[in-house]
């Protein structure tokens, strides 16, 4: 039986999919708080009953925070996919980050070792990789840097990829994967997703920055590929397609026939608008929109090369606009236009 951690997120759903289009069995955790009717709403995307797929999974309440409460879970388990994490950038969540990336995927570790777990999956980021000199795109090589500006988020990631290494060190197959930002369908006011609901709202700016990309259909496939191989002990960066943000929302919002962004908005305007954003978070008890540990990336442009899983595996990435056409397609069903 397969194990999913983060089984109700957008990458969990989708990888869950695709786990039981293929047949396996699969056990998935989810904390008590968790949405089931956004796994169910994914599962409608790629037009199967919904409820008849979800009913396959073993569901199990559990916290990879919390041992006791995942120690159970790894009965009878054979693969894990680890893609549970926590996704923040501001500071004052660190602790939180940690609890979760770090410990949580420590906790993962440490049991697949005692229940001799066959093979690891774990889902890592981009931001664990150190900027490439002159231009150049950035691969498996680039390293993580501690003396970069890492966000807290790329820190934790860090941290939990060391946990991951560890493992292998103590017996344990593992791979590790760094996908880009993950484009897919659902989970649309949170995640990555998010995106398309602000695209489709209306966004008159764009920032200078650029980000590699990658479709979410794509990072499962890699995930399954690599999982059902011979390769262990090695990370993979998933990036389909390097985009500037302009490029990325006026696609998006040409898939919805709308006006994309014709504004470059400068640097120091968003960090004003995110200490007004803060202001009104602090008074008012406002949720916050913007933090200025995200502000540096959208005007910072990385790109990076995928070549290392292609020569590995027979693997090709889907193209932006295809993704682009599919999931913005998706999105205006959930609208009803």
């Amino acid at each position: 039986m397969i194990l999913v951690t983060g089984g109700t997120g957008l990458l969990g759903s989708h990888l869950l999919y695709f786990l039981l289009k293929e047949g396996n069995e699969v056990r998935a955790i989810h904390r008590k708080s968790s949405n089931f009717d956004s796994v169910k709403k994914v599962f409608s995307y790629y037009n199967v009953d919904a409820e008849a797929y979800f009913n396959k999974i073993d569901w199990v309440e559990a916290d990879i925070t919390d041992l006791p409460s995942l120690e159970p879970v790894f009965q009878n388990i054979t693969h894990v996919y680890h893609t549970a994490a926590f996704i923040g950038f501001n500071p004052k969540d660190f602790s939180k980050l940690l609890k979760t990336n770090v410990e949580g995927t420590a906790n993962v570790v440490n049991l697949c070792l005692v229940n001799q777990i066959k093979k690891l999956c774990h889902v890592s980021s981009i931001a664990t990789l150190s900027a490439a000199k002159n231009g150049a795109l950035i691969n498996e090589e680039n390293e993580y840097n501690p003396e970069d500006e890492n966000s807290v988020y790329g820190i934790t990631k860090q941290g939990a990829d060391m946990e991951v290494w560890r493992g292998t060190q103590e017996g344990l197959d593992a791979i590790i994967i760094k996908p880009g930002v993950v484009l897919g369908s659902g989970h649309w006011s949170s995640s990555s997703s998010s995106i398309f609901n602000n695209v489709f709202k209306g966004i008159p700016y764009y920032t200078s920055g650029g980000v590699g990309l990658v479709d979410i259909q794509d990072v499962v496939k890699a995930m399954m590929s690599l999982m059902n191989s011979l390769i262990t002990n090695d990370h993979f960066i998933l990036v389909g397609e390097n985009s500037s943000y302009k490029n990325l929302l006026n696609q998006i919002a040409a898939n919805f026939q709308k006006k994309g962004p014709s504004k470059r908005i400068a640097k120091w305007v968003l960090l004003l608008y995110c200490n007004f954003d803060w202001l009104l978070h602090t008074l008012f008890n406002k949720k916050r929109k913007f933090i200025k540990g995200m502000v540096p990336s959208l005007y910072t442009t990385t790109s990076y090369s995928s070549e290392k899983i292609k020569s590995k595996i027979d693997f090709t990435f889907t193209p932006l606009s295809e993704t682009l056409e599919r999931v913005c397609k998706n999105y205006l069903k959930k609208t009803n236009r």
